[in-house]
């Protein structure tokens, strides 16, 4: 009977054991705690005396039973399988200490039943310490992507809220959820105001876009618009934003940056340029009205010696009106400011062209080839200026390579110990009459025919030249600028720095 009660005891173990870990597992975790080989020893100790036990003590009952305990061990730091050869092992024990004689019918349920035992306690403790690892991975991997996070958006609100620019945040309504400082300074409201009002008060613009869930597609894009300031002052701002869903509902997002010191200086710049074209370009036209007068004053003079038309009144008034003409064309337009000849960046302005070149040239079909060295020392010039004859140039090239089948732009840079040569090749049929380029008002010429008139002239007014090429095939047109430091060494010298093609106007 006490066997019996002994073996029907085992398949209740795993049960006990739940409830007995319910109660202390606090305390059977703290000593389940430590290396492997300390809680392996732990085990081998506990199994020796369970042996010792159940060998010495003489009673009819069996304290297999008792295996349980480093079966619990032992499944904390081995592997499934070694569990089992584990639970084999101590299945082993208990049946060779066994008080009763071994027979196949009744021992070999009972060895079942205590290796099964044995087993699932051992491989109880094996998942409830693989799950208990897991969580605490778990757990610091939260705790880490909590600090992540936290870190994360300490430095987003660090950012937004030093942010030079606006940083607005608003509901699908338009309603101004969140403003960063530079905000409120932007649309001059006292710091915390503008949350709860309507962004269409001081960015009309910013009301009319459809958020997400209005439109079928979200937005991130920018625009140039008029903004409002709460004092009724107006400028010109732009936005970038963003169009997003949340789970509360969709949001617009934009940042705004105050533009209007920018439109300030770019129309001060284009009046600036524009009036500077203006006298460059009345002044030569003065300069050939001065050489057609001077050939009128000739033939003139000539005839009043001659006395044939002396008393022709209407001889003296043409005369008249000729002196008149030259006095007029002899004016010298003087300038607020004389073209400004600094020392400028030439890589820097070819990157400018390249920006503005080469989306055109690659919508047409047109190879754009670059030759530029990689250190240009600084060029006398002026950058605007320069720009526009270059852009002017590849206008030029590109109008000449509709038509042709190798289409194709080379720009290249050359520098010696003076002077900085830019050279604009395009792969064209070429000019016809070579001659007659520079000259204004051409026929045939697209617009006015002022084009490489007006870049000659610039080119000139900062002491540089454009020539045309005829030796290299297709059309290839030459910009010489002296560099910045020869200019300064004439300068010092007391001579006029200008360059020797300049000369030969």
């Amino acid at each position: 009977m006490s066997t019996y009660l002994s073996v029907a005891a085992w398949p209740c173990a795993p049960l006990f054991l739940r409830i007995e870990l319910g109660i202390y597992r606090p305390l059977l975790f703290r000593y389940l705690q430590g290396s492997t080989r300390a809680v392996l020893l732990r085990a081998a100790v506990l199994i020796a005396v369970v042996a010792v036990v159940d060998w010495r003590i003489d009673l009819n009952i069996s304290f297999g039973f008792l295996y349980l305990f480093p079966l619990i061990l032992v499944g904390t730091v081995l592997s499934r399988w070694q569990v089992l050869l584990v639970a084999l092992f101590c299945t082993v024990l208990s049946d060779f200490f066994d008080p009763f004689k071994f027979t196949l019918g009744y021992s070999l349920p009972e060895d079942i039943l205590v290796f099964t035992a044995l087993a699932g306690g051992g491989l109880f403790s094996y998942e409830i310490q693989r799950n208990r690892r897991r969580e605490t991975e778990h757990l610091h991997e939260v705790e880490a992507e909590a600090l992540a996070r936290r870190e994360a958006e300490e430095q987003l609100a660090f950012l937004i809220d030093s942010s030079p620019a606006a940083i607005l945040t608003m509901a699908a309504d338009g309603r101004i959820l969140m403003a960063n400082a530079a905000g409120h300074r932007l649309l001059g409201v006292p710091p915390g105001a503008l949350v709860g009002r309507h962004v269409s008060r001081y960015i009309p613009a910013l009301g009319c876009v459809p958020v997400a869930g209005q439109a079928l597609q979200t937005f991130r894009t920018e625009m140039q618009c008029h903004g409002e300031r709460d004092n009724g002052e107006v400028f010109l701002a732009n936005v970038f934003f963003s169009t997003y869903t949340t789970a509360v509902g969709p949001r617009l997002a934009a940042l705004v940056v105050d533009a209007s010191e920018e439109l300030r200086e770019r129309e001060e710049s284009n009046l600036e340029q524009l009036l500077s074209g203006s006298r460059i370009l009345v002044g030569a036209v003065s300069h050939e009205v001065r050489n057609v007068c001077g050939a009128i004053t000739v033939i003139h003079e000539n005839l009043t010696r001659s006395g044939t038309l002396s008393s022709n009144k209407d001889f003296e008034a043409l005369g008249a009106l000729v002196e008149t003409l030259n006095s007029i064309a002899s004016l010298e337009l003087k300038q607020s400011a004389n073209p400004e000849i600094e020392a400028i960046d030439l890589a820097e302005t070819l990157d400018h062209l390249r920006i503005v070149l080469e989306p055109a040239c690659e919508e047409a079909g047109i190879e754009v080839v670059w030759d530029v060295p990689t250190e240009i020392p600084p060029v006398a010039g002026d950058r605007h200026r320069l720009l526009q004859v270059l852009l002017n140039l590849t206008r030029n090239s590109e109008r000449a390579l509709e038509n042709s089948e190798i289409r194709k732009i080379r720009i290249a840079v050359a520098v010696n110990r003076q002077m900085a040569s830019i050279r604009v090749t395009d792969s064209g049929p070429g000019i016809a009459s070579p001659a007659d380029l520079f000259q204004p008002f051409q026929k045939g010429a697209d617009s006015t025919g002022l084009g490489l008139y007006l870049s000659r002239a610039f080119v000139r007014a900062f002491r540089g030249d454009l020539r045309y090429d005829p030796a290299v095939p297709g059309c290839s047109f030459v910009i010489d600028l002296a560099l910045a430091g020869s200019i300064e060494s004439t300068g010092r010298n007391g001579k006029h720095a200008t360059h020797p093609a300049a000369l030969a106007r």
